[in-house]
């Protein structure tokens, strides 16, 4: 007997909000049932396209008894308690990241979470772009060796608003936590920190005291190096690239093209148009998948969406990354 769909509530309505409506509109096993925004024009626009019952109040939705799960795409300082939220109620929830600005309040949910039962996922949808996943399962299988080095190249193509920078929490948790998580994909055992940033271009980061520019070290128990290096703009586009070296050779993902085709001339030869735009184009199917992971972990099959404790060692990472690059140290981590 085939199961029916999941009955979704979503919780913000923002860019990243519209595409998750969109990836549940899509899977034939999910719906979307509720769409709640204290922004109430952002929930009926999502609803008029995809569906589900509006409200400006998230008890409304959590009372309604007519949710499976809640995905939680409002900003960070309401995750801890939206999260604690659907918990309480025993509804399964998948939230972006973080969980947290502050690591003192993801502490603090983490005992409850393990002893809840319930499925929490965290949004860390570069687990599932295929070609990434590819890549480390390729490594798993040792196909290059042991791993010696991971190089991972995360570049936007440009900065965002001096607003949004003020209350993000920083490059480190705001855009590298992404990598973060992408390294302990790949090498889990990080025992050190060491990052340095700069503020070279970008005015809001220097508003904020915050950096623009960024490059972090870590450092594994079984000896593997891993370097993040990350930019908030970049002229030729997205850049998103790993390279894995190990004993045995390489595997290398390049950067996803807007187009196949290319130019040759006498003035230049194999000419291509720019990378994918941002986040939206590169990871449209990761977004997809990673909802779909999470249906599958709802319905007690084998999964392999990011846990509350992967949400929180990224914060660590992020966290240390911060403190090494403002404070010129290296700093020690323990992700148990």
């Amino acid at each position: 007997m085939t199961e029916r769909p999941l009955r979704f509530g979503l919780i913000g309505t923002g860019r990243i909000g519209r595409v998750h409506a969109a990836s549940i509109a899509a899977d034939p096993d999910s719906t979307l049932a509720w769409v709640c925004d204290p922004i109430v024009e952002g929930a009926h626009a999502v609803a008029e396209r995809y569906g589900g019952t509006v409200t400006d109040r998230a008890d409304e939705l959590f009372a309604s008894g007519e949710v499976d799960a809640v995905l939680v795409a409002s900003p960070t300082p309401t995750h801890v308690e939206l999260i604690e939220r659907a918990v309480d109620g025993g509804i399964p929830v998948l939230c972006e990241k973080p969980i947290d600005l502050d690591i003192a309040r993801v502490e603090a949910l983490r005992p409850k979470i393990a002893a809840s039962g319930v499925p929490v996922a965290f949004g860390f949808n570069r687990r599932f772009d295929p070609a990434f996943a590819s890549a480390r399962a390729r490594v798993a299988a040792g196909e290059i060796g042991d791993l010696e080095q991971l190089a991972i190249i995360s570049r936007d193509p440009a900065p965002p608003p001096a607003a949004y920078i003020a209350v993000s929490g920083g490059i480190f948790r705001d855009m590298t936590i992404h990598d973060f998580d992408m390294a302990r994909f790949f090498v889990p055992d990080i025992v050190e920190v060491s990052a340095i940033g700069t503020t070279t271009f970008d005015a809001g980061a220097r508003e904020h005291g915050d950096f623009d520019t960024a490059v972090t070290v870590l450092r594994a128990a079984s000896g593997v190096i891993v370097t993040i290096t990350n930019s908030r703009h970049s002229a030729v586009g997205y850049d998103q690239r790993i390279e894995a070296f190990g004993v045995d050779g390489m595997l290398q993902v390049a950067n996803a093209g807007t187009s196949l085709v290319s130019l040759s001339t006498a003035r230049a030869v194999e000419a291509k148009p720019p990378y994918e735009e941002f986040f939206l184009e590169r990871y449209a199917s990761a977004y997809a998948a990673e909802l779909h992971e999470f249906i599958r972990l709802v319905r007690g099959e084998p999964s392999t969406s990011p846990t509350f404790d992967d949400g929180r060692a990224a914060l660590i990472l992020a966290d240390a990354a911060q403190r090494a690059a403002t404070e010129h140290i290296v700093v020690q981590v323990d992700l148990a």
